[in-house]
């Protein structure tokens, strides 16, 4: 045994036995036999920082792994980083323009070795912070989303999916980040409102009879204008459908049509269709007949107008900025009268009507994001998401909280094509070569209308010579390409590769196997599918999802059994956490602070299924004060001659309090275990923090002491040992809530086999359970707080000893006075008397079926008290009352900010308490 130091100081021991752990390998500990449990951490980005929902995630994830790793299981945490094309990109760009360069002055693997060349210099700073929260990954075997065994993955997936038809070229409407020159996830455009207008304009009647009216907030767009839409039920448009109008400026025919798109009741009833720009008119094209490739795109890469295939836009326009374009254009439509004037409340003109519109931006670039027409590559997510629609109808995978099931069928049930290529040159290169058609045999002059697909060279030449013949086969670069398809030569072919990457989702789909030595042999032959994953549910679709499509589509089989949705953590006041806002909380600071394990404690306590988490620092300091109260316990342990137990099983016992906490520990493991296998985090927490704090150190320690101390009773040695083998017990069951503190404890009391992260979890034994000794000392426990309770509400002073007298007492409830003298005079400052309670003042007290009188006169002033007791009372009442009429003036209820109400419900019920506690205390007065 050492001797803890009087100050419990989490700095020092965290860097301590971190490092002890990973030194000797103990997060991935040798276990051959044992059963295999496996868990991956959602890879955070290589350019990423610990945020505060990253110590949610991974604390969540920490306590199942350790408790698995506990349970003897072969427990297996895969660590990782994602290679975050456009973030890794950005974070290098950014620093070549701090020197005066660009990415464009270096060719595309110069520029991605300086990528790789950052990696290693300062990316995966988030790994070192996630070893400051105490995650015990197995970094022995870290991967990365771009490293060789994830890459050959990668390529067979893409490939694979080509020769089963579902990974195809199309041209569709994308989220196009002109400031990144990339098309984009929806998951990273962010949607903010902002102050805009909504123009009126006339289009006229090809014939000359009339026009028809439309709205748009985007004017600039009627430049690529095919068509315009109305409800096929509205019967002011009826005679006008299958007409044609004339556009404005640009002068181009195009069909009025219907599709029930077209709303009667907004507007004129009439939209404009740009098929090309706008993600609702791209299908209400595709309904009216016109192909993707036949759609007009009138922006290019930057949103800069471009030439329409039809070259009617007029040349002044041509290489305007969008926004530019949209002044230009409707100072144009207004002088040509096209504009029709907005009239305000007050009757005067204006161009447009103010309007507050829902902007899409580009969560890294924050430019307005264009929806574009483009070619990319897609995958038939529609396809891939049957089986893994049907694997969680089937139970196969099971999602928590269950509520969360609804919105993943919603949306599986409406997935679209996925898009996966990107306009980078970090990432994993498409594997993909485009060369020219060839007619009748002859090659045409085209250096991109074909493509193969292949996983490398060698296969690819096959290919080329299976479709070219016997031509010279090139593999070259896109310009070198494009310059030789102008002047044909009939015997030599070019090819060049896809400039673009692959979407980082669809690398990070493969993760569960992929890691793991998938496609070759390896570990995920015994360890797929993972037990459960831990997720955020902001990405269910992005990455959850993807990865029961590709985990059930190539290993036939779920890729995580449970699939566990924690909520966000906010803000104080319920507010999103952002740094616009100013309110966002650094981890790392309140680990700084409070240490690793209480901010942890906190995490796992407020973690309950479905809500988010509102930051409260005060109970992190809460969660530090429990920490020391433990350490404290420990200490008192070591001066009481209390060390570390030799055996899992519990020691023989024979005094009631003993076998009292030995029933007490073993139903806490009970409800523990119950709790984490429902992933009822906040549940297990309250369970352990209860017991540790109540159980064992308020009432337990507090119990035992008259017995160590020697105050006449026996058993001090049985003691000794049982409150050494529960203490044992807590740190095991603490251990992966609060790892850093319960490690140094365990290895302070006394002489260990192995360190605590392996231990043996403790045995849930019903045979332990006491119910006698139950009832004797929760009978003791309740005896206890009635007399402080009292002693306390009647200004008893607290050194004050007072004689006990007992009334109606049953023969059972007299043995246990006789049993418990010492433990009552110790905790309730009471001796026990004889014969009836003398006349006068007196607080009473009922326990069970016998009654308790403690005379109180000459003691304190009973009259005074009396006095005192009332008044308060009726303070209380007061306040009570007037709570009450507030809450029932509807008026106020429904006015009233909700935190104001939700105050004046909890000051209620306080007031309510207060008054019969004082009320229950006056009677008390004999």
């Amino acid at each position: 045994m050492s001797e803890l130091p009087k100050t419990f100081d989490p700095a020092e021991i965290e860097s301590r036995w971190y490092g002890h752990w990973e030194d000797k390998g103990l997060f991935a500990p040798e276990r051959p036999g044992a059963d295999p449990w496996t868990l991956v951490n959602p890879p955070p980005n290589v350019t990423g920082s610990l945020h505060i929902g990253h110590a949610l995630d991974n604390t969540l994830q920490d306590i199942l792994v350790r408790h698995a790793r506990l349970k003897g299981k072969d427990a297996r945490w895969v660590v990782g980083m994602d290679h975050a094309g456009i973030a890794t990109q950005m974070v290098v760009e950014r620093q070549l323009n701090a020197q005066q360069q660009k990415r464009t002055d270096f060719t595309r693997d110069e520029f991605v070795a300086k990528v790789w060349d950052w990696k290693a210099e300062s990316g995966g700073a988030i790994m070192g912070q996630l070893k400051r929260l105490g995650c015990s990954m197995d970094w022995a075997n870290e991967r990365f989303t771009m490293d060789e065994g994830f890459s050959k993955a990668v390529l067979k997936v893409f490939v694979d999916l080509y020769k089963q038809g579902l990974l195809y070229r199309d041209k569709r409407l994308v989220n196009w980040d002109p400031g990144l020159g990339t098309a984009i996830s929806d998951l990273e455009v962010e949607t903010s409102d902002v102050k805009g207008s909504f123009w009126r304009l006339r289009y006229p009647l090809a014939d000359g009879s009339g026009h028809i009216e439309v709205a748009t907030t985007r004017p600039e767009t009627m430049l690529a204008d095919m068509a315009v839409a109305v409800h096929p039920d509205d019967a002011r448009y009826t005679a006008l459908v299958g007409k044609q109008v004339k556009l404005p400026i640009t002068g181009r025919l195009i069909p009025i049509v219907t599709d029930e798109h077209a709303d009667p009741e907004l507007g004129s009833g009439a939209v404009k269709i740009t098929p090309g720009h706008d993600f609702n008119d791209f299908e209400v094209g595709k309904r009216a007949g016109f192909k993707p490739a036949e759609m007009l795109n009138m922006l290019d890469a930057k949103a800069h107008v471009t030439q329409t295939a039809d070259g009617m836009i007029p040349e002044e326009l041509l290489g305007m900025e969008r926004f530019a374009a949209r002044k230009a254009v409707v100072e144009r439509l207004k002088a040509e009268g096209y504009l029709i004037p907005h009239v305000d409340k007050d009757g005067a003109e204006h161009d447009a009507e103010p309007r507050v519109i829902a902007t899409p931006f580009g969560d890294r670039s924050g430019v307005v994001i264009e929806p574009w027409l483009t070619d990319q590559w897609y995958v038939d997510a529609a396809t891939l998401a049957k089986p893994a629609i049907e694997a969680v109808r089937s139970g196969a995978t099971k999602i928590v909280p269950k509520s969360w099931e609804k919105t993943y069928f919603n949306w599986m049930e409406n997935i679209q094509p996925w898009c996966v290529s990107r306009q980078l040159w970090w990432g994993h290169r498409i594997p993909a070569w485009f060369g020219p058609h060839t007619n009748n045999g002859a090659l045409i002059p085209s250096f991109d209308t074909k493509h193969f697909v292949a996983n490398d060279e060698a296969e690819l030449i096959a290919l080329a010579r299976e479709y070219y013949g016997d031509r010279e086969i090139v593999v070259t670069s896109r310009d070198e390409a494009a310059a030789y398809a102008s002047n044909i030569d009939q015997k030599k072919v070019l090819l060049w590769q896809d400039n673009d990457v692959l979407d980082t989702w669809f690398s990070s789909a493969l993760w569960p196997f992929a890691t793991m030595g998938w496609p070759d042999e390896g570990e995920w032959r015994n360890r797929y599918p993972n037990d459960v994953l831990i997720s955020g549910f902001d990405i269910l679709f992005f990455w959850d999802a993807r990865m029961m499509m590709q985990g059930l589509h190539f290993l036939k089989e779920v890729p995580f059994k449970t699939l566990y949705l924690h909520g966000l953590v906010r803000a104080p006041d319920g507010a999103k956490m952002s740094k616009s806002k100013g309110n966002v909380v650094d981890p790392l600071g309140l680990i700084d602070q409070y240490g690793a394990d209480a901010l942890r404690f906190f995490m796992a306590a407020m973690e309950s299924q479905g809500r988010d988490i509102k930051m409260d620092e005060r109970r992190i300091e809460g969660y530090r004060n429990f920490a020391t109260k433990l350490w404290n316990a420990a200490r008192f342990a070591q001066s009481n001659g209390i060390g570390a137990s030799s055996t899992i099983e519990p020691p023989a016992a024979e005094l009631a309090v003993n076998r009292w906490i030995i029933a007490e520990t073993v139903a806490t493991v009970q409800a523990l275990d119950l709790a984490l296998a429902d992933l009822r985090f906040d549940e297990a927490a309250n369970t352990i923090y209860q017991f540790t704090w109540s159980r064992f150190c308020d009432w337990y320690l507090e119990l035992i002491k008259p017995v160590l101390q020697g105050e006449g009773a026996e058993g001090a040695d049985e003691t000794r040992a049982v409150a050494g083998w529960v203490l044992d017990q807590i740190l095991v069951m603490l251990h992966p809530f609060m790892p850093f503190i319960t490690e140094e404890l365990w290895s302070k009391m006394g002489t260990r086999e192995r360190e605590l992260i392996v231990a043996k979890w403790p045995m849930a034994d019903a045979r332990a359970l006491d119910p006698e000794a139950a009832k004797e000392i929760d009978w003791l426990i309740r005896l206890v707080s009635e007399i402080r309770a009292a002693r306390t509400e009647l200004n008893v002073p607290p050194g004050a000893r007072l004689p006990i007298h007992v009334r109606d007492a049953s023969a059972e409830t007299s043995a246990r006075l006789v049993r418990q003298t010492a433990a009552l005079a110790r905790l309730a400052r009471v001796d026990q008397a004889e014969g009836e309670a003398p006349a006068g003042g007196s607080l009473q007290i009922v326990v069970d079926e016998a009654t308790f009188v403690l005379p109180i006169a000459g003691v304190v002033d009973l009259e005074a008290e009396r006095v005192r007791l009332t008044k308060a009372i009726a303070a209380a009442e007061k306040e009570r009352d007037g709570l009450a009429g507030r809450l029932n003036n509807p008026s106020f209820v429904e006015r009233a900010k909700p935190e104001a109400v939700e105050k004046a419900r909890a000051d209620h019920a306080e007031k309510a308490a207060e008054a019969e506690r004082l009320s229950a205390a006056l009677s008390r007065l004999g």
